[in-house]
């Protein structure tokens, strides 16, 4: 049986720069990738650092997060006030995923994997031996997921 305490363990909070918008993910992902498709790095000036949260996400000052449609897939979050940006969601399943930096203090992750490598500038290279996937590959994924 779970505990209260052990359920609250495994809640890990974070917020934007302004603190105008909060959220709370229970058993978000151990593991960090970055996203070097070009979307992404014109939406964060840099590859997007991120960790997994699923569904199971809750955002506080909803007033404050604007929505944009990046794509027939997925759409970006971010706040009004100071623009942070909140999460990368999946439209098909409504999955959640996260920048690493906005968490307090955790989740305790590792970064393992980076998508998109193909398009990943020469201009910077990261020395974690990491999971590489091409554009190719995360379309297939794409595909073959929004099918189910």
């Amino acid at each position: 049986m779970t505990s209260p305490d052990t359920i609250q363990s495994n809640t890990h909070h974070g917020h934007c720069l302004c603190k105008a918008v909060t959220f709370s993910a229970r058993n978000p992902s151990e593991h960090i990738g970055a996203c070097h498709c070009t979307t992404c790095r014109r939406w964060g000036g840099g590859p997007f650092m991120s960790v997994d949260c699923g569904q199971d996400i809750e955002f506080q000052g909803q007033e404050h997060i604007g929505v944009y449609q990046s794509s027939d897939w997925a759409e970006r979050g971010f706040c009004k006030e100071c623009g942070s940006h909140l999460f990368y969601r999946l439209k098909h399943n409504q999955q959640y995923i996260v920048p690493a930096g906005l968490f307090d203090s955790g989740p305790e992750a590792t970064f393992d994997h980076q998508v998109f490598i193909d398009e990943k500038p020469h201009y910077y290279s990261f020395a974690n031996d990491t999971k590489n996937m091409t554009a190719a590959e995360m379309y297939a994924l794409f595909n073959s997921s929004s099918d189910r």
